[in-house]
């Protein structure tokens, strides 16, 4: 039987803000009345996103969404030889990302269908940004709130070092933080430590050695992400799996970082490396060097599916980072569609396309987009005087 043709007739965005996030979504909208949705959030960019989208949306009107690999590469070779940094990919994500819906709605399947799954339809997920709602931060409240999280289910976390103290003051702080866990759980939650960033080799190697007893599940890009010789000389002394890899765009950037050995495990993200379709060829690559991918996710719910759909076909994956905090909102704005942990797993949505509706209106209505100024970082590694 014969496929419904259809044709492109248009892009809808819509823009929010949550709780820290910016967050948009696209609309494809077609003749036939299919709408594939998908995600370019981008925090504090997604104005600059919208206008790539703007762009974009001449170029695709009136063409069929199928053939989604072959859009990619018209988007991404043919329409421009200045194709690649952050908004431009996450431009290419957003649409990468829609078109696998349309074509998966199209033929009534899921997108993990068509990418030729599952290998897996449940996969194990880390409750991130795990300290975030917590008012006391001592070793006694982590304590506590690692013996809720292991009630909820939930086998892994993750929450992030803070930055702005000196170096003694971060060691010393998180030991006493990752003994107060072990005392309370023993080693049943996986624990992962994000490190913004905000260190350098000699530092993170410290950190590393003090941590390591308390066998923490990784530590996550101690140092700039651009450096991947950085990254090869600590993975080389490091006791303490390094993962790394949320900024980088398509596989000839985590190419570098492959080759120099300089991850444990990489972290893609959908929204910026290149959509569901690159999201997949990260993966398969990564999985040449014997390196496992733990997918980078912390944006909206279109995002959080299609980054389960991309790594439900890929014998490499490890975990993934999982915005545990906004499960109920989304499951509200999804009709009960939103996918939620059980015993430390997420499994996968079984309706055509990504699986979940979203209702934009509501959402936007719900959490109204507000223009923010970015908050700058420290202009190096060090702490301010005060703070040594």
């Amino acid at each position: 039987m014969p496929q419904q043709k259809v044709k492109i007739t248009g892009f809808a965005i819509h823009k929010a803000s949550h709780r820290w996030r910016d967050l948009l979504f696209l609309e494809i909208h077609t003749d036939a009345g299919l709408v594939g949705i998908g995600e370019g959030s981008l925090h504090t960019r997604v104005d600059i996103v919208e206008s790539a989208l703007r762009w974009l949306e001449p170029e695709m009107i009136g063409l069929d969404p199928a053939g989604v690999e072959d859009h990619w590469d018209r988007i991404y070779y043919r329409l421009t030889r200045w194709r690649d940094g952050p908004v431009l990919v996450t431009a290419l994500s957003a649409v990468d990302i829609a078109l696998w819906d349309l074509e998966s709605k199209r033929l009534g399947v899921p997108v993990w269908r068509l990418l030729g799954g599952p290998v897996q339809r449940r996969m194990r997920a880390y409750y991130t940004h795990w300290n975030n709602t917590m008012t006391e931060k001592t070793p006694e409240a982590f304590a506590q709130r690692a013996r809720e999280t292991r009630s909820r289910g939930w086998t892994a976390v993750k929450w992030a070092v803070p930055r702005f103290e000196s170096e003694a003051e971060r060691i010393r702080d998180t030991v006493k933080v990752l003994e107060a866990i072990r005392n309370a759980v023993g080693m049943d939650l996986d624990l992962g430590l994000e490190l913004w960033e905000s260190l350098t080799p000699r530092s993170t190697l410290a950190f590393a050695q003090a941590v390591a007893p308390y066998k923490p599940m990784f530590i996550e890009e101690p140092i700039q992400r651009e450096n991947p010789q950085g990254f090869r000389e600590l993975a080389e002394k490091c006791p303490v799996p390094i993962a790394t890899g949320e900024g980088l765009q398509g596989r000839f950037e985590f190419r570098h970082l492959l080759d120099a050995r300089g991850a444990a495990i990489v972290q893609p993200d959908v929204l910026h490396c290149g959509g569901i379709t690159e999201l997949r060829k990260i993966a398969n690559l990564a999985e040449v060097y014997g390196v496992e991918v733990a997918p980078h996710q912390c944006y909206g719910p279109v995002a959080h599916v299609a980054s389960l759909a991309a790594m439900s076909v890929c014998r490499n994956f490890y975990i993934h980072e999982w915005e545990a905090d906004d499960d109920a909102y989304f499951q509200e704005l999804t009709g009960g569609r939103y996918p939620v942990q059980k015993e430390g797993y997420i499994s996968l949505p079984d309706g055509p396309g990504l699986g979940i509706a979203v209702d934009f209106a509501a959402f936007t209505k719900k959490f109204p987009f507000v223009r923010r100024k970015p908050a700058a970082l420290p202009s190096s590694t060090r702490p301010a005087e005060g703070n040594r």
